[in-house]
């Protein structure tokens, strides 16, 4: 066997392999030969077919196996003998590629298209400027999350009557136009509705100022002004709904006001666990303030990156084998079509540029991604999600838990590898330019990247 390169140029080359007789012959045999072992030929005992009869019958699909297979191997171990950095993956020739008869041909040229990786310099100095914009956290922030945190934890209470903003709980009983019961009518029982959500005024209200036991007359439908939410108040079918035209009577068993939480010591705790440092008021908003720094940290680098990923962007000159890489995407890709590749390139080939700078970044700096710093992102996610329903004491095993599920789905961990890996590259990078922190509020900070993408 002997496999040649041509370069065409920086980018494109072409990879040649002649296959003899000699390369594949024996393996043939010896295939054949088990073949013929196990083979249930009519007529013949097992291993004692005719070895012409064997190899009319099976040689000639064996011999393109064993092809393929010596093709697909050799070239495989000749791009890593060869250290060749390829993009995509090779592809027949359309112009040097022979046509093969399998059933005469002894000898086998084959010859594949290669896209070479490019050369890539990613130029970052101290003369490289950027702009890191540190978020404040202002006391009107820092009042919105405590105000957040009292209505998350607040809770329902019984109150003498109902206020435009309080929840009825009570019957319902269908009547008709004299104001009977109508007998076996709709009729649903502990029924809650919300009086700010009653949409017709007239029948608010008859809600504000009521008490448990009075009861108020009214058409649900007129009320909330939409049959869908009627139906399921009622818990009838949307087609009785369609055609609802009734009033109802609804006696009031109970009112509740809502309450926000009071911050003390006690919900510090549900909070943060028993064993929480946060004590007093002043202890919760420090707190507060820690984690809105904090979670501000993550849009100043993520700005930063935005920005990093710009320059070089623009700055890093990278030649890429244009038509060679939209025949592979075609290759790989059975249901695109010539027209959808045409209008996503752009896109793919922004993405392959980025790609080739980090790695190179990457490959610069040492950089590599532990299954332990994998795991570590993992739980940070877990907890991340625990938080957003304002949990914040979660047990460390419940945590390990949770990041094995995640990391145990392959598209997941592929992404939480290549999120870390940006994040080191971009700190590299950050370590080798000149950084001008700036202190900005939020909103200066939203109109800053507002501008950058009208932009």
């Amino acid at each position: 066997m002997n496999i040649t390169r041509e370069n065409i140029d920086s980018v494109n080359a072409i990879i040649n392999v002649a296959i003899e007789k000699a390369d594949y012959e024996k393996q043939v045999d010896e295939v054949l030969k088990d073949y013929r072992q196990k083979a249930s030929i009519p007529g013949f005992r097992p291993g004692k077919a005719p070895k012409g009869l064997i190899q009319k019958r099976f040689g000639l699909s064996v011999l393109v196996d064993e092809v393929n297979k010596l093709l697909t191997q050799n070239l495989s171990k000749y791009l890593v003998e060869e250290k060749l950095p390829i993009l995509g993956e090779p592809l027949p020739n359309e112009e040097k590629q022979t046509s093969i008869n399998w059933e005469s041909d002894e000898n086998f040229s084959f010859s594949f298209d290669v896209a070479l990786a490019p050369e890539v310099k990613v130029e970052m100095d101290k003369n490289t400027t950027f702009k890191y914009y540190k978020i404040m956290v202002s006391d009107e922030m820092v009042k919105q999350q405590e105000e957040m945190a009292a209505s998350q934890l607040g809770q329902n209470v019984e109150a003498e009557e109902a206020k435009k903003d309080s929840t009825v709980r009570g019957d319902f009983v269908q009547i008709d136009a004299e104001g009977n019961d109508v007998e076996g009518g709709i009729a649903p029982k502990s029924v809650l509705l919300a009086v700010d959500k009653i949409v017709d005024e007239e029948v608010k209200k008859s809600f504000v100022g009521c008490k448990k036991d009075d009861i108020i007359i009214f058409d649900p439908v007129k009320a909330f002004g939409n049959r869908h939410e009627v139906g399921h108040m009622l818990n009838i079918k949307h087609e009785e709904a369609d055609t609802l035209d009734s009033e109802f009577k609804y006696t009031v068993t109970e009112v509740l006001q809502f309450e926000k939480a009071v911050l003390d010591a006690e919900l510090f705790r549900k909070l943060y666990g028993e064993d929480t440092e946060v004590k007093t008021i002043e202890d919760f908003r420090n707190r507060i303030r820690e984690e809105l720094a904090n979670n501000l940290v993550f849009s100043s680098d993520q700005k930063f990156a935005q920005d990093v990923h710009n320059a070089l962007m623009e700055k890093t000159k990278i030649e890429l084998p244009e038509a060679f890489l939209k025949r592979w995407l075609l290759a790989v890709n059975k249901e695109l079509t010539e027209e959808q590749v045409e209008k996503d390139f752009d896109g793919f080939m922004k993405d392959l540029k980025w790609q080739l700078i980090k790695d190179t970044i990457a490959k610069e700096n040492e950089i590599t991604v532990s299954p332990d710093e994998a795991n570590e992102f993992a739980k940070k996610m877990a907890l991340a999600q625990y938080q957003q329903y304002g949990i914040y004491d979660v047990p460390e095993e419940q945590l390990e838990s949770f990041a094995k599920m995640i990391i145990e789905k392959p598209e997941e961990e592929e992404r939480i590898y290549k999120k870390i890996q940006e994040d080191k590259v971009i700190y590299a990078i950050k370590e080798k330019v000149t950084v001008e922190e700036e202190e900005i509020s939020q909103e200066d900070f939203n109109k800053i990247c507002e501008s950058r993408v009208e932009e």
